[in-house]
């Protein structure tokens, strides 16, 4: 069996819908009220107030001219009433107008950020365009699809997870493609590895599109200003806005709660078929040593859907294993090598030694952003005098449950910060050597290969990502007591709070209604009572 150590990732996720997912649906559904109401703020709170004012002045006049009802007392508390009313209106309009001013400068940035990202590529100042000859309309176009792409897997995932606990046989006629799918994802232990393998194909995808977009030195776009292009493109802050707006928040939205609407394609279809054999390829097997490893130390037995395996397959399995453990090793010689003598994408200018030791502490802490969603899973379905016995796990516990919004808020700012680290990492582990050299000697094929980012991809996917679930997962307490854990929290939150990604919101309405996207409670409602009808006739 192909699995992490001791807890399954995708049963974890569905304990937590099943456990806290009445919350986190009510949160989902409030912020969905939220947003619509936001459409006509202004009216809504001049009315508020219209009424208020109106509705409490009258009862100031007939208390005072009321023989029955002219106590002091009386009218003081009508006018507390109305000092507190008209409060808590102003609160809502500056709480309306901060939030309406969010969404304003999102989407200003959102918009700025793509027509820079255009302009450099079709004006051939991007690596992809100036170093490597793509023509501009065919960069364009591919860093178009890996966008579409990367939602799809992002929304996807949170869809096949949500789905594993409602019967396929009710949206079978409705949603033939989202059956076929999760029908495939869920059969014995192909969940765990899709989720192996889109987890490599989304680091690989963000390389690639890190290549497609990444600025040459003194790029110019617009005659702007050094410091702006320096900033927005330079930096590859206009990149990941793009990203994590477009190619991830947006779709995990609607993905959220119309699952079924969301993955009836073939596109999501032909994902989990890419993602399961990349998985089967043994890329990425060394995490199952691992995962044994952990198993062992924490005496947690790996669980598996499926029967023993064959001698034959166990000669396979292991070999893949033996595979991936020659690749990680190669990865790291050929990144470490390329980054001590400054072959890589990283900023001109930046030390060979700073830019090594960037590189570790970014994926250590995508590591940790990545084991702690696990962890965090893990320990929801914990008693409260489990949790108490370990403050620190408690202290961070709290702090993400301690409201039912709180938790969404946090997973859009980890995916803000996962995102960040994954860019800087593939620009400073993309290998860049020109025509006539070679990294250690190797002949121009192999140098072309590495030249492709793959290994890179391997590494950041093993080391930045994969290992640090297998290590939540085994000791989910021991990982949320970490001092460090509650601080990462805590700049989730505040990210986005910022609301620097509430573009999102409104790009999912858009979406939402171009696609004709319904909530699942409508389809499987329907077939439910249908199905009522039916047994009861």
């Amino acid at each position: 069996m192909d699995d992490f150590c001791g807890i399954n990732f995708c049963g974890n996720t569905a304990d937590v819908l099943g456990t806290a997912g009445q919350e986190v649906e009510e949160s989902c559904l409030k912020d969905d009220e939220a947003l619509a109401k936001r459409t006509n703020a202004g009216d809504l709170v001049s009315v508020a107030l219209h009424n208020d004012l109106h509705l409490t002045e009258q009862d100031v006049e007939a208390a005072q001219h009321n023989p029955n009802k002219r106590s002091e007392s009386q009218i003081e508390q009508v006018e507390d009433d109305l000092s507190q009313r008209v409060k808590s209106t102003a609160e809502i309009v500056a709480r309306t107008s901060i939030e309406g001013l969010k969404y304003i400068v999102s989407l200003a940035l959102l918009g700025f950020s793509m027509v820079l990202i255009t302009a450099a590529m079709f004006t051939e100042q991007t690596t992809a365009t100036a170093e490597n000859g793509i023509h501009p309309a065919v960069t364009f176009c591919v860093f178009s699809f890996l966008i579409v792409w990367l939602a799809m897997m992002e929304g996807g995932q949170g869809c096949l997870v949500g789905l594993q606990t409602i019967d396929k046989t009710l949206y079978a006629e409705s949603h033939p493609r989202a059956f076929r799918t999760a029908k495939l994802a869920h059969k014995g232990d192909n969940m765990e590895r899709f989720m192996v393998g889109r987890q490599f194909l989304v680091v690989l995808v963000i390389f690639v599109m890190n290549m497609m977009s990444s600025t040459v030195e003194q790029a110019s776009v617009f005659s702007l200003p050094e410091s702006v292009v320096g900033v927005f493109l330079d930096s590859g802050i206009a990149v990941i806005l793009t990203t994590v707006i477009v190619g991830q928040l947006t779709s995990q939205v609607n993905a959220a709660q119309c699952m079924l609407d969301f993955i009836n394609n073939s596109f999501m279809t032909f994902t989990v078929y890419v993602s399961l054999a990349i998985e089967m390829s043994g890329l990425l097997h060394s995490v199952y040593l691992i995962s044994m490893l952990f198993s062992m130390i924490s005496r947690k037995p790996i669980s598996s859907n499926e029967s023993d395996r064959t001698n034959l397959q166990k000669l396979f399995f292991w070999i893949r294993i033996v595979f991936s453990v020659v690749i990680l090793v190669a990865a790291f010689v050929f990144t470490l090598g390329a980054l001590f003598s400054g072959k890589t994408m990283a900023w001109g200018g930046m030390p060979s030694a700073v830019s090594v030791a960037i590189f570790f502490l970014l994926m250590c802490f995508a590591g940790l952003l990545d084991g702690l969603q696990i962890a965090l899973f893990a320990v929801v379905n914990l008693t409260e005098s489990e949790r108490t016995a370990h403050p620190l796990a408690h202290r961070s516990c709290q702090l993400v449950f301690r409201e039912p919004h709180t938790l969404g808020a946090f997973l859009i700012g980890r995916q803000i910060c996962v995102t960040v680290c994954m860019f800087v990492v593939a620009r400073l582990s993309a290998i860049q050597v020109d025509d006539t050299e070679t990294l250690f000697g190797v002949s121009d094929g192999v140098q072309q290969f590495l030249n492709t980012g793959l290994l890179g991809a391997v590494l950041t996917t093993i080391v930045a990502s994969l290992i640090w679930r297998v290590i939540a997962s085994a000791f989910p307490v021991a990982f949320l007591s970490n001092p460090l854990v509650f601080v990462i929290i805590r700049l989730c939150l505040l990210l986005e709070q910022s609301g620097i990604c509430s573009a999102s919101w409104t790009l999912a309405s858009l979406q939402k209604k171009l696609f004709g996207f319904r909530p699942d409670d409508e389809y499987l409602g329907d077939l439910r009572r249908k199905e009522s009808t039916c047994s009861n006739s």
